[in-house]
């Protein structure tokens, strides 16, 4: 691997002079947390988890008047994960986190293929989950329009699994990847326009989930539809904003569970009441199934970054809550410029389940969020602390009795950011 990485680097570095421009820049983000209570109550009887990971990436930038080429190169790890004197990577966490080309077809067409971040509005749907150490990508293919005010994106994907006999596949097409909404096909179209106070987008998208039952053989056979509908409005004048939600779902989720009625449904607001002081007050609503076996009317937000949502404790939608019983999330929040390039955000979520739990219990808690940033001439200092204040609901909800819980559910993190610029040329043919 380590000759890979210097056969490209010096493959591109000795083709600077015959294109357009080439950048060469990188990251590096340790982090260390402290979980006492993320993403679920923890046991009182449990020890907190007290561990550091860091994020490099290495990215290549090659672009000219006909096309852009990007690469980016990324290792996740976590310290002290191999043992002393190993000489490869035990945990195989090294992987190409993008590769694509975005080809310009014509003054206002371009066609982006290969493995690549799909971002659009807020991320509630579709994003690059850049918060966790090894974030999203797809390998898909996009046509893109842009003219004017006007933004059309249509992306297709096929996933297939990797034949570790032949290195393809030569026979049959049944997706062997699970968990997490990992599709075998997906088809989109994005739509946006913006005007100067208010912008609009229109998001249509199809997802194909392979089932796994011993008829389904055939290629075609056995997969499941879901189609996720929505559009996102964002309002900004003076010091005053808005923005709102509205997406459904229907069709089938993997294994042949009908959706129904499946809705996420979101308004912000936010006010500018100082250049100091930027407040925000928001609530958001998901659907809980509320249907028979093999029903379901849950909603589930499938490729967003939903570590931005619903609280940074992740109890909500990050790989849990998926068929569970929905969510009420109301909200509010306030950003203090400190100056000196720092700032303090302290935000307060209440929670309450969409449909009631079995015991008819529907509150889940409140949860507090505190991140300090602080920005140096060359790199960036980042810190947290979260607290849930569990409800009733919570305890049935994670199924984790009161007495049994830790009397402090929290969560503590720090965080360092370096994205060294090593090379940019402009150089023309």
């Amino acid at each position: 691997m380590k000759h890979t990485i210097t056969l490209i680097a010096l493959t591109l570095l000795t083709t600077v002079g015959c294109f357009a421009q080439f950048t060469l820049d990188g990251e590096f983000r340790p982090r260390t947390e402290y979980r006492n209570g993320f993403g679920s109550l923890i046991d009182k009887n449990d020890d907190p988890g007290f561990a550091t990971s860091t994020r490099t990436r290495l990215n290549f930038g090659y672009n000219t008047e006909m096309y852009n080429f990007y690469l980016s190169l990324q290792d996740v790890m976590v310290w002290g994960e191999n043992r002393q004197l190993r000489p490869d990577d035990e945990n195989n966490s090294f992987a190409i986190f993008e590769a694509w080309a975005d080809v310009k077809l014509s003054d206002h067409f371009s066609t982006k293929i290969g493995r690549q971040t799909l971002v659009y509005d807020d991320q509630r749907i579709l994003g690059a989950v850049n918060w966790a150490q090894q974030a999203r990508n797809h390998d898909a293919v996009v046509l893109k329009y842009k003219k004017d005010k006007l933004i059309i994106d249509v992306g297709l994907a096929y996933n297939q699994d990797y034949d570790h006999a032949t290195g393809y596949v030569n026979s049959g097409n049944a997706y062997n990847t699970k968990g997490f909404f990992s599709y075998k096909t997906m088809q989109y179209a994005y739509l946006k326009t913006k005007g100067k106070e208010l912008s609009a987008s229109l998001l249509l998208l199809n997802n194909g989930f392979q089932n796994f039952n011993a008829d389904n053989a055939e290629e075609g056979d056995g997969v499941s539809n879901l189609q996720t509908i929505g559009t996102h409005l964002d309002y900004k004048k003076g010091k005053f904003g808005a923005a709102a939600n509205l997406y459904l779902q229907t069709g089938e989720r993997q294994g042949e569970i009908d959706v129904k009625g499946a809705y996420l449904a979101s308004l912000d607001f936010s006010f500018k009441a100082s250049k100091k002081i930027s407040l925000g007050l928001g609530a958001e609503i998901i659907s809980g199934n509320d249907e028979s076996a093999g029903k379901t009317g849950a909603f589930f937000p499938l490729y967003g970054t939903n570590h931005k949502f619903n609280g940074f404790m992740d109890y909500f939608y990050v790989g849990n809550h998926a068929n569970s019983v929905g969510l009420i999330d109301i909200h509010a929040s306030a950003n203090f410029n400190l100056g000196n390039n720092s700032s303090l955000l302290v935000k307060v979520l209440n929670f309450s389940g969409e449909q009631d739990l079995p015991s008819g219990e529907n509150a889940l808690g409140t949860e507090v969020d505190i991140v300090f940033s602080k920005k140096f001439k060359t790199y960036t200092v980042k810190a947290g602390y979260s607290h849930m204040f569990a409800a009733d609901g919570m305890y049935e909800l994670k199924n984790l009795s009161e007495d049994l819980a830790a009397d402090s559910q929290s969560w503590a993190w720090v965080m360092l950011v370096i994205k060294p610029k090593f090379f940019s040329s402009n150089l023309k043919k």
